[in-house]
């Protein structure tokens, strides 16, 4: 998120907006948005139908312990709402740069 936070700018020179979604809470989401300034909204996504519609909601394992969690991902979706191109398992490192450029 900071990375998109910091990109902003360059996401609205590309007539692009950006959304944050995962299952926590409006609150928690309002409290996290605060604590790291982000100029987008977040959406809280607590009965993980979104998820379930894009297809995140995974099998993960740490510590040797498997358990469902979210796989971090970003869909490009344009303003007819089609998705145009969809990155999964993301490493934060370089991925804004890579989403930035796919909207040449």
């Amino acid at each position: 998120g900071e990375d998109f936070r910091d990109n902003f700018k360059s996401f609205e020179k590309k007539n692009t907006k950006i959304f944050g979604i995962s299952k926590d809470s409006l609150k928690t989401h309002e409290g996290f948005k605060k604590k790291f300034d982000f100029p987008f909204e977040l959406i809280a996504d607590e009965d993980e139908k979104v998820c379930s519609i894009f297809d995140v909601i995974k099998e993960k394992s740490m510590y040797g312990k498997k358990y469902m969690g979210i796989e971090r991902s970003t869909f490009l979706i344009n303003f007819e709402g089609k998705l145009i191109k969809e990155w999964r398992k993301v490493k934060v490192k370089g991925h804004v740069e890579e989403v930035l450029s796919s909207l040449d």
